[in-house]
């Protein structure tokens, strides 16, 4: 997924899980934290525009007290999103799902070239 539209997403989820948990019409400090956590993270990923969601990624690269920050956001939020951004779920489901796909091609042709 493109770095703009990954981040897009994360911080309309960030955004909609601090209006609702922390009762903010901005970020909250923390929640802006993890946002500019995120954004930082995303922006020096190796891998750049060919990453994956970074729950399938083999590097993982956040602390662990932001990995379960970003886990909770995501878990609160995501199943939300349908109703707050039917676009931007949409747009998120599809890349979960090309994502998913892909993972399942290259496990194959692992599978066939260790032979």
């Amino acid at each position: 997924m493109q770095e703009q539209k990954e981040i897009q997403v994360v911080e309309f989820m960030i955004k909609l899980y601090c209006k609702k948990k922390h009762k903010c019409d901005n970020l909250c400090e923390q929640c802006k934290e993890l946002l500019d956590y995120v954004k930082e993270r995303r922006h020096k990923c190796p891998f750049g525009d060919n990453k994956t969601f970074c729950s399938n990624c083999k590097i993982h690269c956040y602390k662990p007290s932001m990995k379960e920050k970003i886990r909770q956001v995501m878990k609160y939020s995501g199943p939300r999103m349908m109703i707050y951004n039917p676009r931007l779920a949409i747009q998120h489901i599809s890349e979960t799902i090309k994502n998913k796909h892909q993972q399942k091609k290259e496990k194959k042709q692992n599978a066939k070239t260790q032979k």
